[in-house]
Formats: structure tokens, sequence, C-alpha cells
């Protein structure tokens, strides 16, 4: 990393970490939300923008990640920084079994059985039989976390700074991954799956692990999404969840890390600001915003500040 980038990276940490102190509590809650789904958005990236793997399931992880951790803090009383790594670990190994059959998809039908997965875990949660676990279409309710230590803060402030500490430590091991021999072999097999297998790139086991780690980092941001809603239920996970991340990825900039945080701050604020504008057509405002940001900005947001750099 050029110096001018630790310089930009450092200032913009020191703001990210003096926000909670200079905003109200509902902007700091949204600031929660928009680190959340840029976790999630990050992972949906190195499946989609990095290996060329097309899902439109991806809200079945973050569904999975957030109801495992809500289930193992009301269920077993676990403390909500444990059900982090747990999330993660719960939605790397549900990718990797999704992703090993699904290796003989491609394109449209590999984004059709992702579509399949997205359509299917609301109903799943509601399945009676799973009801003692994950309070059927009631949901399940969470108490939202205190700051430890004795610290002067509020829990909103609290849960602000802790995912910010997530965000940093993932989008740290996300830039490292790809910066390695692992992550050229990742893109190597979305530019060209035939010469990289000549190349000796086990193409199999890479999209596997690709996909794996995809559903980790979405599921550790529906965990995230779940300690500070501190509700979950199955009607907050359809099939328009999938779809906004999907949309997030190509605002923020497909194939970028920072887009991952562009397309965050899209899914939050756009539609509320697009509800504020007309309560009778919202997402007619929320379409007209989107194609204008398709037009304008074709490589996303992150590549248009790239350029402009440039």
């Amino acid at each position: 990393m050029r110096l001018v980038e630790r310089t930009a990276f450092a200032l913009l940490l020191l703001l990210a970490l003096a926000f909670p102190f200079l905003a109200e509590g509902y902007a700091v809650f949204q600031a929660t939300m928009v680190l959340s789904y840029a976790v999630a958005l990050l992972g949906l990236n190195i499946l989609t923008g990095y290996n060329g793997q097309i899902s439109l399931g991806h809200g079945a992880f973050y569904a999975l990640g957030a109801y495992t951790a809500a289930i193992l803090m009301d269920r077993f009383g676990l403390p909500y920084w444990a059900t982090i790594p747990a999330a993660g670990a719960v939605c790397l190994v549900a990718g990797v079994l999704f992703g090993l059959p699904a290796l003989k998809l491609e394109g449209l039908y590999l984004a059709l059985a992702t579509f399949a997965l997205g359509v299917a875990m609301p109903q799943l949660l509601k399945y009676k039989h799973l009801e003692p676990w994950t309070g059927g279409v009631q949901g399940l309710v969470l108490a939202k976390p205190d700051a430890p230590f004795g610290l002067p803060l509020t829990q909103d402030q609290w849960l602000y700074l802790f995912a910010l500490a997530v965000v940093v430590i993932l989008f740290a091991l996300a830039r490292n991954l790809l910066h390695s021999g692992a992550g050229r072999a990742i893109v190597a097999i979305r530019d060209h799956p035939l010469a990289a297998q000549a190349m000796g790139i086990d193409n199999r086991r890479y999209k596997a692990g690709a996909f794996g780690i995809s559903a980790m980092y979405t599921g550790i941001g529906g965990a995230l999404s779940a300690i500070a809603v501190q509700f979950v239920a199955p009607d907050s996970f359809t099939m328009f969840l999938s779809i906004s991340l999907l949309v997030g990825v190509v605002v923020g900039g497909v194939g970028t890390l920072s887009g991952a945080l562009y397309g965050a701050l899209f899914i939050v604020f756009v539609p509320t600001a697009a509800e504020k504008i007309t309560q009778s057509a919202p997402w007619a405002i929320y379409g007209v915003v989107l194609i204008l940001f398709v037009f304008v900005m074709p490589g996303g947001v992150a590549r248009l500040l790239l350029r402009r750099q440039r």
C-alpha cells in the first residue's frame, strides 16, 4: 500500500472512529447497518466480482448467519461476540456444501440454482419442526449488548465500534487473500477457466473455496445485523434481500474491495430517501436512481473514483 493510500486510510479510519460521538443514536444505528451490509457485499464480491460466479441467493446466507447468532444468544446464552465466528463457520460449511454440487453449473444456471436457495430459505425458517429453534413466523427478539468494562458508551455507540473492528479485520483479510497466490488463482478462473486449469489450478477446489468464503463473509454480515436490529424473522430475509445485495455489488463496483462500502451506503440510504420523496411510489424513484447509477457509473462508484484519481 502506497503512502498516499495509507494516509487516506488512516484519515478515513479516524473519521469512522469519531462518527458515533458526533452523530445521534439513529444515525449511529444506520451506520452499523451500513457496516453489516458492507461485509455481506464484500463476500458476494469475492464470489461474483473476483471469481465470476453469479449468485442470486446470498440473502439465504445472510439469513443463516443472522439466525445462527440469534439462536446462540437466545437459546444458549452465548455472548454476542462469540456468535460472530460461529455464524461465519456455519455459513462457511453451508457455502462449501452448496458450492460443490453447484460446480457443474455456470452462468444463468448457477444464478437460477442460487435463486432457488434464496426463495426457499424464508420457508425453511418457518418450518414447524424448526420452530423451537427459529421461533417460526414470530422470529426471535434479542437484547442489545452493553459496552464492556464500564466504558461510558451507549449501546449503539459500542455496537458500531464493535462492527467497525470486525469490518476492518475482514477487509484486511480479504485484501491479503486476493493479493496472495490463492487470490490470483481465483481471479484467473474468472478470466479464463480453461487457461487456469492448464496452468495447474484446481478449478473445482478454488471455486468451492470461493463460494465458502463468500458465504462466510455474508453470514457474518447477517450476524452483525441481527445483533444491531435485535430481531430476526423469516419475512426479513425475502428474495428482495438477495437482489439488493447484488445491486449493491454492481453499484459499488464489481471486483473492488472499497465498492462494498459504497454499495452498502446505497442499500441503506437510497430506499429511505426514495420514501421521503414520495410515499406513493418509492420504488419508482429507487428504480430511476438505480438506472442513473448504471448509466453514469457503469463500472460502479469505486472504479469511477479510481479513474478520477489516476
